[in-house]
């Protein structure tokens, strides 16, 4: 079994003394797993950063067995960031999330391409607007719905949003008539909302954790 195609690294590990299992979100075969011999190497090491973009072979003796793989990196990400440690916590957010609610080989190439999106535009001043509206597309694509024009509160005009039974306020974020106005609270509150969504849908059914690098981005806006 062989395939091709470009993909971005969501965690490493150790597997030998020269040699790291790679989880890789794909564009045509989505997440995978496998080990890169010789990863570990002075040589390759370095293209093995969180949220690289790389080029993926991948090989294995069949299609639902382990399988390991050559790659090439095609764009550097996370090094772009290794002095801005919001942006940095960003990446590593993303791609912990992907890693615990993307099911094993299941193709989205819309969440792929919405995840790119966000990756090429961290430089932007409102990056972390983008990041906010990808954690909303992610949650979408997942299978939760969110329609922000229901539920107003007529006497606020503060609009909820009811899951399992519960009532979440909708943030001012998501209020295209306030993205000109966003202050620090605003951000935090929508990195709350976001994260009331993953935990009520995904986290908590499925006894997952939240990833320790989402929680440290919201303590950045504390």
């Amino acid at each position: 079994m062989y395939w091709k195609d470009e993909g971005y690294l969501l965690s490493k590990s150790n597997f030998d003394e020269n040699s790291i299992i790679i989880e890789a979100f794909t564009y045509s075969h989505g997440k995978h797993t496998g080990i890169v011999y010789g990863g570990s190497s002075r040589k390759l090491k370095k293209n093995f950063q969180i949220g690289n973009k790389i080029l993926l072979n991948w090989k294995s003796k069949g299609e639902n067995k382990f399988g390991y793989f050559t790659t090439e990196l095609i764009k550097p990400i996370s090094p772009l960031y290794f002095d801005d440690k919001k942006r940095i916590t960003c990446i590593l957010a993303s791609t912990s999330i992907l890693k615990i609610l993307l099911p094993e080989r299941q193709i989205n190439q819309k969440i792929y391409s919405s995840f790119e999106k966000m990756l090429d535009n961290l430089s932007l001043e409102k990056w972390i607007n983008l990041y906010l509206y990808w954690e909303i597309f992610l949650i979408n694509q997942l299978g939760f719905e969110i329609n922000f024009l229901h539920n107003e509160n007529s006497e606020s005009k503060k609009k909820y949003i009811k899951i399992n039974g519960k009532s979440f306020q909708i943030p001012k974020i998501y209020s295209k008539s306030n993205e000109s106005n966003i202050l620090r609270k605003d951000i935090k509150d929508a990195l709350d909302f976001n994260k009331n969504l993953l935990m009520e849908n995904f986290i908590i059914p499925n006894r997952l954790k939240l990833p320790f690098f989402r929680n440290s981005l919201e303590n950045y806006y504390i």
